[in-house]
């Protein structure tokens, strides 16, 4: 055989030895449990352009399940379990009721919840520094907040004496208590009785809950929660403006569906991080050591289009501190 050959055949031999193991690469799974569904929501746009920028891209580095609600959280249980028995590398939870159902569902999955309410409360970590078990992600709506929302409205609306309350407590054990207690400290410092409180289990009871507060006669409303406030955002919207009610909400989004102010964090940075720390535990961090995070700021954003359909008058000095003004 003339060397030639032999080399051809050795170089041949060697690439059909390599060729399945590189067939067997592993191209990680992840979960995403959510209620709002790809493309098209903010978030989770930017939690796929960051996966990108990190290297990922589904269906070539990484296979991501989607798994939605469609703006309810009854179904979390049923994804998380899905999740599980598709043994994916990674589930990320979207908020709280959905971090709570993959807790349930695994002890060993690494979970990142996007956006968490009050983690070590609702027992899905130990503590914020080191979380402990199978879990991270971030605390996204510390109680505090409340307390600034309602000292925001109270600038915008120095006469207002009485604000309705509606809870979103589908999914969340300590919602009323952890968040009423925030704001009923804030609203007596301030003045302001909070009345009627309104607990909302479902997307079926909004209309009913809008209908309850503008017979009433309340000021505004404050929302309490907000998973499902914000996946039917446009309907809290129409309500409100139907009502002719005033409505502090918790999201940049919700205030540029129609709400009248915002006062919060960014759902599209929280999504962000989410995927970085996607990115770390794929690279062998654990979800034990990784601390959980907090936002940098908080934003006001206020719809003047809102209020004028409202015939409210923002007064400039607020208008000149919000972080942004949607005309």
């Amino acid at each position: 055989m003339r060397r030639r050959d032999l080399i051809a055949g050795l170089l041949v031999a060697a690439a059909t030895r390599r060729a399945p193991a590189q067939q067997a690469r592993k191209v990680p799974r992840v979960a995403v449990l959510t209620t709002s569904s790809p493309p098209g929501s903010p978030a989770i746009d930017a939690f796929i352009q960051e996966l990108r920028e990190l290297g990922y891209v589904d269906g070539r580095d990484i296979m991501i399940e989607w798994r939605w609600g469609r703006g309810a959280t009854e179904r979390f249980p049923e994804f998380a379990a899905e999740a599980v028995r598709l043994n994916v590398d990674v589930i990320v939870a979207a908020n709280t009721a959905a971090g709570l159902a993959a807790q349930k569902a695994t002890k060993t999955i690494p979970i990142v919840i996007a956006t968490m309410e009050e983690p070590v409360r609702n027992g899905l970590v130990t503590s914020i520094a080191r979380p402990g078990g199978n879990i991270t992600g971030l605390d996204f709506q510390p109680p505090d907040l409340q307390g600034k929302r309602l000292q925001l409205f109270k600038e915008a609306f120095p006469t207002i004496s009485r604000l309705a309350v509606l809870i979103d407590s589908a999914g969340r054990p300590l919602t009323r208590e952890i968040g009423m207690i925030a704001a009923e400290s804030a609203a007596q410092a301030l003045s302001i009785r909070l009345q009627p409180v309104i607990e909302i289990r479902s997307a079926e009871e909004i209309a009913g809950a809008f209908q309850a507060i503008a017979g009433d006669g309340a000021d505004g409303i404050l929302e309490v929660g907000g998973t499902m406030f914000f996946a039917n955002r446009i309907e809290m919207a129409e309500r409100a403006l139907k009502s002719r009610i005033p409505v502090m909400c918790n999201l940049r989004d919700e205030a540029a569906t129609g709400c009248l102010m915002s006062y919060g964090s960014s759902l599209v940075q929280a999504f962000r991080r989410a995927a970085g720390l996607v990115d770390k535990i794929l690279k062998g961090a654990k979800p034990a050591d990784l601390a959980i995070e907090r936002p940098a700021k908080f934003e006001l954003v206020i719809n003047l289009k809102t209020a004028k359909a409202l015939a409210l008058t923002i007064p400039p000095a607020l208008l000149a501190v919000a972080d942004e003004v949607i005309e």
